[in-house]
C-alpha cells in the first residue's frame, strides 16, 4: 500500500502569472513561526528582553531611592549629643545632694591624714618592785612627714623617754629616736627604725590663708585611744600661751576641735587634708587637764623652719 506524502506537491505557476518579489526582511522575521499544533516558542526575541528588563532597571533604582531618602529623613530624626551646660552640672550636683548621702567634708579630710598619723608611747624604767623594766610612762600622737620615717610630735610627749615606740597606721609597731628638738615651740622630730612598706608622709599645707571661722579637724590617740577626729573652726590666731614653769609659746593657732592628753603632737589640718599645725596644748584653769574649748597649735611653718624640715 502507498503511503501518503508528509508533504504537498508544489502547485504549477500558471504560465504568465508573475510572482511577487520576495522582499528581505530583517532577522525578527526569522524568529517567527507558523501558528498551528506546535509549540510556543522558548525564548523571547532580543527586542522583548529589552523592553521588560528596562522597567527593573528602574525598579532597582526607585528602591535605591526611597532607601536614601527613608535613611536620610532617619537621621534627621536623630537626635545629637546635646553638649552640657553650667545649669545642667548644677541640676545634677543637687539631685546628688539631694538623693546621696555623702561623708561630711571633715570625714574627707581625716581620711586623707589617716595614714600619716602614728600613735607615740613612751617608756621607762620602773624600779618600785621587783626587777627593773620598762613600763610605759606617756603616750602622745605623730604624724608622718617624711617616707623615710620622719615623724613630727611634741617635745613634752618624748622628752627624757628612755624608749620610744611609734605605731604606724597599719599596725607596724617600732622604736623611734629623737634627731631634733625645738623646745621654744615644743616641737620633736623623731625617727622611726622600721617602716611598713606603703608607708604615706602627710601632704603639709600652710596656715598663711587661716582665717577666724575656717573648719579644722585634729586627728591624734586621746588617752591613748584612736586614731580619733575631732572637727572645730578657727578661734584665733597668733596667740600666746605658756603654762606654769613652760617656756611662752608664741604665734598659735587657736581653734575649738576638741583635744585631750595624748592629742599632743598630732595634726590640726584643714578640709584638704593639709598639715596646718601640731595641737601643742589645751587651756584648762582647772586641775582636770581636760579640753573645755580652746586647743592651741604650733603652725606647720614654725615646725619645719624651727626644725630644718621645710614645711612645702
Amino acid at each position: 500500500m502507498k503511503r501518503a506524502a508528509l508533504y504537498s506537491r508544489p502547485t504549477p505557476n500558471p504560465q504568465g502569472v508573475q510572482k511577487p518579489a520576495v522582499t528581505a526582511q530583517p532577522d525578527m522575521a526569522r524568529s517567527v513561526e507558523p501558528v498551528g499544533n506546535r509549540s510556543a516558542p522558548t525564548h523571547f526575541p532580543d527586542q522583548v528582553h529589552v523592553r521588560v528588563g528596562l522597567p527593573l532597571w528602574a525598579a532597582l533604582v526607585l528602591c535605591a531611592m526611597l532607601t536614601a531618602t527613608l535613611t536620610w529623613a532617619l537621621m534627621r530624626h536623630i537626635q545629637e549629643p546635646k553638649s552640657l551646660t553650667q545649669a545642667d552640672i548644677d541640676a545634677a550636683v543637687l539631685h546628688t545632694l539631694s538623693t546621696q548621702d555623702l561623708p561630711s567634708r571633715a570625714a574627707r579630710a581625716a581620711q586623707i591624714i589617716a595614714p600619716s598619723v602614728v600613735r607615740v608611747r613612751t617608756q621607762d624604767e620602773q624600779t618600785q618592785s621587783g626587777p627593773s623594766s620598762l613600763r610605759d610612762s606617756g603616750v602622745g600622737s605623730g604624724v608622718v612627714i617624711s617616707d623615710a620615717g620622719v615623724i613630727l610630735t611634741n617635745l613634752h610627749v618624748v622628752q627624757g623617754a628612755q624608749r620610744i615606740l611609734v605605731t604606724f597606721a597599719d599596725g607596724l609597731e617600732s622604736e623611734a629616736r629623737v634627731i631634733a628638738a625645738q623646745p621654744e615651740n615644743d616641737l620633736a622630730v623623731i625617727k622611726a627604725m622600721r617602716l611598713p612598706d606603703d608607708l604615706q608622709p602627710a601632704i603639709l599645707g600652710s596656715s598663711q590663708n587661716l582665717q577666724p571661722g575656717d573648719e579644722v579637724v585634729a586627728v591624734g590617740f586621746p588617752f591613748g585611744i584612736g586614731p580619733s577626729v575631732s572637727a572645730g573652726v578657727v578661734s584665733g590666731l597668733n596667740r600666746s600661751f605658756g603654762s606654769e614653769g613652760k617656756t611662752m609659746m608664741r604665734g598659735l593657732i587657736q581653734a575649738d576641735a576638741a583635744a585631750n592628753p595624748g592629742n599632743s603632737g598630732g595634726p590640726l589640718i584643714n578640709m584638704a587634708g593639709e598639715v596646718v599645725g601640731i595641737v601643742t596644748a589645751i587651756l584648762n584653769p582647772t586641775a582636770a587637764r581636760t579640753f573645755i574649748g580652746i586647743v592651741f597649735a604650733a603652725t606647720i611653718e614654725s615646725a619645719g623652719g624651727g626644725l630644718g624640715v621645710s614645711p612645702f
